[in-house]
This record gives structure tokens, sequence and C-alpha cells, in this order.
């Protein structure tokens, strides 16, 4: 939104009287009474969804592109495609996942073995680089926001 933004009724500084420290106002202040970096309610929850949408979109689009490498980049083998649907699997397996502590770690494992797919395929290399740059972006915006 650009422009000025106009104060509400009720929103801003807190009025006199208004009990704030060590209180959390709508999730926004941390165990120690400082201001959250990113401001979100629930930021685990919100990293969390990101990893889970990455890995999603990272098995649809492999499903999808099975059709299209065996017409364009021709000479798709069995075991490319085998290749293929067990990481689409394992995406969304992992996507599911998210909540445990190993996954973001898997993640990044289940990049490099779509990097390593790369030797079936060159078109799998090349989708191994965007989504592994996707995955270390996603990996950049969970350490900003959890610190």
């Amino acid at each position: 939104m650009t422009g000025p933004v106009e104060e509400r009724p009720g929103e801003g500084a807190p009025t006199e009287g208004t009990q704030t420290e060590g209180a959390q106002i709508e999730g926004v202040q941390a165990e120690g009474g400082g201001q959250r970096r990113s401001g979100l309610r629930n930021p685990d929850k919100a990293v969390r969804g990101l990893g889970a949408g990455t890995l999603a979109l990272e098995a649809l689009v492999l499903l999808l592109a099975i059709q299209p490498i065996r017409v364009v980049g021709g000479d798709l083998s069995g075991a490319a495609i085998a290749a293929i649907i067990a990481l689409a699997v394992a995406c969304v397996v992992l996507a599911g996942q998210m909540k445990r502590a190993w996954a973001w770690p898997a993640g990044t494992v289940l990049q490099g073995l779509l990097l390593l797919s790369g030797l079936l395929h060159w078109s799998l290399f090349a989708l191994g680089v965007m989504f592994a740059l996707v995955w270390a972006y996603a990996l950049h915006v969970r350490r900003v926001i959890l610190g």
C-alpha cells in the first residue's frame, strides 16, 4: 500500500494505564520482551509452510515434466522416469514432515539427489539447478525469520 496510513482508534501506541510489559501482543513480542525479528504471529508455522510449498511445487513440476522431456529432449530412459517419480514421491512425503527437525536437511539432500539424477538426463540436471536455487532461497528466508 502506498500513501499515508491513518491510525485507527485502538491501534498504535498503548494508552496510559494499559499493561504491556511482559505481555504478548498478538504474538509480536518475544520471551525477552523485545520485538521478534519477523513480526509474524507464528514464524515457525510460516517457515514450515514455505518449505512444504516449495517441495510440493517441486513434486508437481517433476511429474509434469516427464512428457515434455520425452518429446523435446528425447531418449528418456525408464531409469530416469523411475527416478523422477521416486523424487516426486519423496518431495510429497517430505512436505508433510516439515514439522520434524530433520526435514530441512533431508530437503537439502533431496536437492542433491535431483542434481545427481542429471547423470540420467541433462534436463534433470537443469531442473535440479533451478530447484536447488529455490531451496537455497527458502533456507535463507528460514534463517532470516527464525534467526
